[in-house]
């Protein structure tokens, strides 16, 4: 941020601020949701468009694409526009790309019209973690933290919960017109709550170009490497291949450059302050543990249980409104329970319900995830509220801009690496239980002859009864790759939980409710 905007606030704020942050947590909220919730409508809006399955998955990449080139940008365009200015042309070019895509009239259009939402919607999400760090005094950065905790958690879970519904009721194309009414609110407070600031155009002379295109090109390559890997066999296509040698080269050219300029476009040296560095790690976790959650129990309950999209959204949201009510109470606790404690704590109940996900079998349907989803939803909170204290806590206020930058990029990075990760663990780990469960199934075997006996008196013929004795081996090799996964993602939150635990103290103040 430029200027007098990175003034660190130590009154109490004023109305104007808090309708500042409240309209950016809003249009923060708006774009979380959107990564999620086309994700139960893909199907309808494949069919519409006249998409295969594989050409349908870039609806949601093009979106991440954009959206993670732009996160990194914000702190530089609020420097050279003013916070005031991007807020309200970022918005109004959500709300504009937003309704092109109901009106797309074939794939291509709605690729490029989801990018633009994404390019726009990825200015919203630093946005509102920066203007909680800037207008907020840290008696009261609690209370910020819990209403972005509210876009990084609640959003997820309520997407494909809201997706499928509006898709069911009323058409794929309702999941783009709700964005116009609080998009329409979000403006309106950003205008009143943010002051005029005229811009910075003398800046253009100094900006670190060569940092914007490397990072750029590499974030923008990463992130088509993870969302398109999987689908194309990794290594064995020489796109992927191409793809990752590009995102390598150009990030490490991007550090390389910023480590020896005396004014980055980002300062990646904040990420040997301990706190941030620590927490930076339990970012990337909390990634894989976010979007991880949200990618496997949808995927579970469609492939194994035949579940349709509102019937997964009915699930989702025993994780996602609970949210609503505790996370208001999270900066209450903080009075009590020191954050490091807290978060490590929210970190340890998120993975226990990872773990607990992770004894699936047969018979565990939706009913069996809303205790498990419960739990979950009493650590996500007391996690997304903590960890950004606990991260910005010994950060510049200059540095305000890189802290949000970096902060938001790894923790939707530990996300796409996690679901990358998760893909291709389930496909692998299911054909290796099916062959293992295969040799099991022999003639030799008394229990698989007893079991083909009782099939093929059912079916009346051992041809049918083969086929039904392979469909049940496939359905338990991959509820066991299900367990796999689950845990995989339990294990991701346990680093984080002790990441977290070495972080030092917070200063004193910080976690206040009202006063100094």
């Amino acid at each position: 941020m430029a200027g007098d905007e990175l003034i660190r606030p130590i009154g109490e704020p004023t109305r104007r601020d808090w309708i500042a942050v409240m309209s950016a947590m809003l249009g923060a909220f708006m774009a979380v949701l959107d990564i999620q919730i086309t994700n139960s409508s893909l199907k309808d809006i494949q069919g519409a468009l006249s998409a295969t399955l594989e050409e349908g998955s870039w609806i949601s990449t093009s979106y991440l694409v954009a959206e993670i080139i732009m996160i990194p940008l914000t702190a530089w365009l609020v420097q050279l526009l003013s916070a005031r200015r991007l807020a309200v042309w970022v918005s109004l070019g959500f709300l504009a790309s937003s309704l092109l895509c109901s009106f797309a009239w074939n794939l291509e259009s709605m690729i490029v019209f989801r990018a633009l939402q994404g390019f726009t919607g990825g200015a919203l999400i630093p946005l509102a973690f920066t203007l909680t760090l800037i207008k907020l005094p840290e008696h009261h950065r609690a209370r910020g933290m819990a209403l972005f905790a509210i876009t990084a958690t609640f959003a997820p879970s309520i997407g494909p919960t809201l997706g499928g519904w509006l898709t069911e009721n009323w058409g794929w194309e309702y999941i783009f017109y709700i964005n116009v009414p609080p998009g329409l609110l979000m403006i309106a407070g950003l205008m009143y709550g943010l002051e005029k600031k005229a811009p910075h155009w003398e800046l253009l002379k100094s900006t670190d170009y060569a940092g914007i295109v490397t990072l750029g090109v590499g974030l923008g390559c990463l992130q088509v490497f993870l969302e398109e890997g999987h689908r194309k066999d990794w290594l064995e296509s020489n796109l992927i291949v191409s793809l990752g040698s590009i995102a390598v080269s150009s990030l490490i050219l991007f550090v390389i450059l910023q480590l020896s300029k005396p004014n980055p476009l980002i300062n990646l040296r904040i990420l040997g302050e301990r706190n941030f560095g620590l927490t930076s790690i339990a970012g990337l976790g909390m990634g894989v543990g976010l979007y991880g959650s949200i990618y496997l129990l949808p995927l579970y309950l469609a492939q194994v249980h035949n579940y349709n999209a509102l019937q997964i959204g009915e699930v989702i949201m025993w994780a996602g409104l609970p949210q609503l009510l505790i996370i208001p109470l999270v900066p209450k606790l903080m009075k009590v329970i020191t954050p490091k404690i807290l978060c490590a704590l929210g970190f340890g109940l998120f993975g226990l319900s990872s773990f607990a996900s992770g004894i699936l079998n047969p018979d565990f349907a939706g009913e069996q995830f809303h205790q498990i989803q419960i739990i979950r939803a009493l650590g996500q909170p007391a996690v997304m509220v903590t960890i950004s204290l606990i991260a910005t806590a010994y950060i510049q206020a200059q540095d305000a801009g890189s802290a949000s930058s970096l902060f938001n990029i790894l923790r939707n990075l530990g996300g796409a690496i996690g679901i990358a990760l998760l893909a291709t663990l389930l496909d692998s780990r299911a054909k290796i239980y099916f062959d293992y469960l295969r040799e099991a199934l022999v003639p030799t075997n008394p229990q698989a002859a007893e079991r083909l006996a009782q099939l093929t008196e059912k079916f009346g013929s051992e041809q049918a009864a083969l086929a039904k004795l392979s469909e049940i081996a496939h359905q338990q090799a991959a509820i066991m790759a299900y367990n796999d996964a689950f845990h995989f993602v339990g294990l991701a939150l346990a680093i984080s939980m002790v990441a977290v635990l070495l972080t030092r103290a917070l200063p004193p103040g910080t976690t206040g409710g009202g006063a100094h």
